[in-house]
């Protein structure tokens, strides 16, 4: 690591914080960092919340529960305005999908170094702090929506129903059920991959200009001052991206959720 003084190769030192801390092999490898923040971060999201509504006043708010209040407003007019069902469950889930997703991205922010640094001289010698790098965690997020989208669709429609929307669409006749199942299996099933791979894409990219940007600080003096300018405007940036990655996430899941309510 850049920061361990360690004769890293510029590829070694990528590949370095680009390995996560592992248990297990073969299909039963257990990213154990990535489970470990993602559910410290979902565990903090719920104590957080769950401290606001405790102590929360109708006199005139702290910052607190004004930014907490701010962000149950802003969740709960998306799903007014994007859901056209009626299931209780769609706002919570909305809100744990944004904030937990957000909390995740925003461990990007924190500089590349610092944690695995710490974490090494502890004797962890691998440690990945943004859970959204990882494929695994993007893909578990998006199969839990999957599985609301096929629980939900069978719940309103039927399994009659349901296997009528695969068979009889777009094309409602007969003799064209297999192409109709064919479309509509490939349409379901990219939902969920497209889910995954979208957050994991952007957040993987935006961890690897970090890594690239960090190496310069370690290059020479001459070009370590446009470092600190690359890392900073980047920074700056990449709030944006995280913030509208968690968004992105959160409309498309009330989006596929109130399609799967639609009876037709």
């Amino acid at each position: 690591m850049a920061a361990t003084g360690e004769a890293l190769t510029p590829q070694g030192y990528i590949q370095h914080h680009l390995t996560n801390l592992t248990a297990g092999e073969g299909f039963w490898t257990w990213h154990i960092d990535s489970l470990l923040f993602s559910v410290g971060l979902g565990v903090l999201f719920l104590w957080i919340f769950r401290s606001v509504a405790k102590k929360a006043t109708t006199g005139v708010p702290g910052k607190l529960q004004c930014f907490v209040e701010m962000i149950v407003e802003f969740v709960d007019n998306s799903v007014k305005e994007t859901f056209h069902g009626k299931n209780p469950v769609i706002a919570p889930l909305a809100l744990t999908i944004f904030v937990w997703i957000f909390m995740m991205n925003f461990m990007d922010m924190v500089p590349v170094d610092w944690i695995p640094y710490t974490a090494q001289l502890a004797g962890v010698p691998y440690l990945k702090v943004v859970p959204t790098t990882d494929l695994n965690i993007t893909l578990s997020l998006a199969l839990g929506v999957f599985i609301l989208i096929i629980y939900y669709s069978i719940k309103v429609k039927g399994v009659s129903g349901f296997v009528k929307e695969l068979t009889l669409q777009p094309f409602n006749h007969w003799a064209m059920i297999p192409v109709n199942l064919l479309l509509e299996s490939v349409t379901l099933i990219a939902k969920p991959i497209s889910l995954a791979l979208r957050l994991f894409g952007n957040l993987y990219a935006g961890e690897l200009i970090f890594i690239l940007i960090a190496l310069m600080y370690g290059a020479n003096w001459a070009i370590a001052g446009l470092g600190v300018t690359l890392h900073v405007g980047w920074l700056i940036f990449h709030i944006l991206v995280i913030t509208l990655q968690a968004f992105i996430f959160m409309m498309l899941t009330i989006v596929y959720l109130s399609m799967a309510h639609e009876d037709h």
